[in-house]
């Protein structure tokens, strides 16, 4: 059994049902590597829950923020919102990836630092929050992470053209403009999916995932932007309260 008091701590949410928690760490491979016929519970079906979950926090939020705003603007908004490089971010940021409970073969391939898995955890734990405390509590973790990651979402980002817009705004301050690199390629020919870097002066901004490279390094260039504008309005509002201890 593995200590989860650090993670509860991380997501602010002390699970009543831990084996709920438990459940939504463990990943498939456990039971593909039981063999056929196993019993082993993975957290296959709590990513389905959390998934819906997500997608209804989240277009309730932008729905509330953006009341100019058709459907077309906000649906490609929370698209961008929980795809699997914006999900896998979150997944880091509670590193989740230490937590996992992988079978030996998935650990020693990477399994926990792989996009796809930890964006998949992430929405198992969302799932899991919403059985153990409801819709309130899983509404206010999802808003409470996508809010530092994202800002306050002042504002829609220009969905048809993130990689000009990235270029644009790194242009303002610096002649070098972003750079993009193929970092991986998984799944059948039917069913490709890239990943891509987006990189400036030679430090990487973001990853991003897509079933095709343009599509992986538009999704790299949107996580970058919303990157620099959350850091932005941070910076921002400490420079505004240093101002104002001056001032008293």
């Amino acid at each position: 059994m593995i200590s989860t008091a650090e993670l509860e701590a991380a997501l602010g949410h002390e699970f009543r049902d831990r084996q709920l928690l438990i459940l939504a760490l463990t990943h498939p491979s456990l039971a593909h590597e039981a063999g056929v016929g196993h019993l082993q519970q993975h957290n296959q079906r709590l990513e389905f829950l959390g998934d819906a979950v997500l997608q209804l926090v989240l277009t309730n939020e932008l729905y509330e923020r953006f009341p100019t705003h058709g459907e077309g603007p906000l649906t490609q908004a929370r698209a961008q919102l929980v795809n699997r490089s914006s999900l896998a971010e979150q997944g880091r940021r509670l590193n989740l990836g230490r937590f996992l409970i992988l079978s030996r073969g998935e650990d020693s391939s990477g399994g926990r630092s792989r996009n796809s898995t930890l964006a998949d955890a992430f929405e198992a734990v969302v799932g899991a929050v919403f059985l153990d405390a409801g819709y309130v509590a899983a509404q206010a973790l999802v808003l409470q992470l996508f809010r530092s990651l994202f800002g306050e979402l002042g504002e829609l980002p220009n969905l048809e053209n993130p990689k000009g817009e990235l270029q644009e705004l790194l242009q303002a301050n610096s002649p070098n403009p972003p750079s993009y690199e193929q970092i991986a390629v998984e799944g059948p020919d039917h069913d490709r999916r890239f990943e891509c870097a987006v990189y400036h002066s030679g430090i990487e901004l973001a990853r991003g995932n897509g079933r095709s490279k343009k599509l992986a390094e538009s999704a790299a260039a949107l996580v970058a932007l919303n990157q620099i504008k959350a850091d932005r309005a941070v910076a921002a509002e400490g420079a505004s309260s240093g101002d104002d201890g001056k001032g008293n």
